[in-house]
């Protein structure tokens, strides 16, 4: 079954490369697009031929003129000319082809933020063994039915999520990070894509909290950090990170002091669950990253965040190799701006 399921989530479908292809363009051009407009919505023109196995030619020249000249997508020249440019896919009907018309891909963005997105759609390009999941929808339609349920069915932290409130409404945004997801073909391990972008993986801690649940219900899976020249020097910061998150599970103690200590932040005035604590012992002993970055989930979900730090099933996935951990380097130019990136 892991096949029928990654063709139903795969991003590049064939009634969306028809759809594009209507619009004068080859099955292969409309194929490439359709990774574009779902994973990154920039594109270089290498990226076209390694995708298309071709060299510089005609052909790719008149793609090139063809989507710039009907006003598919604005050509951004960053710097000198003899540098390149990057290509930037905005025209909407081709969006809402892919039923995602109002992605941020389509949007004008800090070259930062374009560099950031080239360097996804490279790592998309490069695993050719795997199927790639895009747009939030594509992911929850896939793992819905991966998980085997109906969207009846369906808690809110069956899936990565951010909650949004605003007085009596609130509102939830699934798959938030917006990073591609891949489904081997051939083993069903399922690839989840990471670009480092700070020094300090503050926001990776919460990308690991977000996904807890949803990789302890799969059998096989990799997270691949992508790591940038810049921030080689912090990988291992990433990776106690990892030892943290998924590899020292919280003891019942910790959890009830845990639960006292964010609720006194608040003001809430309950008895500490042990004498020896206090407001100002409890800042000193739950003050690192690791539990502010908890804190901030905590917010997101209560109680049920700390609680799925006690649970030891990923202990046991990364240990027998069901769970693995990948740091790659990324090492291609770009237009001389990879410098840009964690920015914007």
């Amino acid at each position: 079954m892991e096949l029928t399921f990654a063709a139903l989530g795969d991003s590049v479908r064939p009634e969306r490369v028809d759809a594009i292809q209507s619009r004068g363009f080859t099955e292969r051009q409309a194929r490439f697009l359709v990774l574009v407009l779902a994973h990154s919505g920039v594109f270089l023109e290498r990226q076209y031929r390694a995708f298309a196995h071709i060299a510089h030619g005609q052909k790719t020249h008149d793609f090139l003129e063809r989507l710039v000249g009907c006003g598919f997508a604005k050509a951004i020249t960053p710097g000198a000319v003899h540098r390149g440019r990057l290509y930037h896919v905005q025209y909407k009907p081709l969006y809402q082809a892919i039923g995602d018309p109002d992605t941020r891909n389509r949007k004008p963005a800090e070259l930062g933020r374009f560099i950031e997105r080239l360097m996804l759609l490279d790592a998309v390009i490069d695993d050719g063994d795997c199927t790639w999941l895009g747009t939030p929808q594509d992911k929850r339609t896939y793992f819905t039915l991966r998980l085997h349920r109906r969207d009846g069915d369906l808690r809110v932290g069956d899936f990565p999520h951010l909650i949004f409130r605003h007085y009596d409404d609130e509102s939830i945004r699934y798959f938030p990070d917006k990073l591609p997801i891949g489904v081997s073909r051939e083993s069903g391990r399922h690839v989840f894509l990471y670009l480092v972008t700070r020094t300090r993986p503050d926001d990776f801690r919460l990308f690991l909290h977000r996904h807890r649940e949803l990789l302890c219900r799969l059998t096989e899976w990799t997270i691949r950090l992508l790591v940038p020249p810049q921030f080689r020097p912090a990988a291992r910061l990433y990776a106690q990170a990892i030892r943290e998150e998924y590899l020292t599970p919280l003891t019942p103690y910790v959890v009830e002091e845990l639960e006292w200590f964010f609720r006194a932040r608040q003001g809430n005035r309950m008895p500490a669950p042990h004498p020896d604590l206090d407001l100002a012992t409890a800042r000193r002993k739950y003050g690192s990253w690791r539990f502010r970055a908890l804190r901030r989930s905590w917010e997101q979900d209560g109680d049920a965040a700390i609680r799925a730090s006690q649970w030891c099933g990923l202990v046991d996935r990364l240990q027998i190799g069901q769970g693995r951990i990948e740091f790659v380097s990324m090492t291609r130019q770009y237009l001389q701006l990879s410098h840009l990136v964690g920015v914007a």
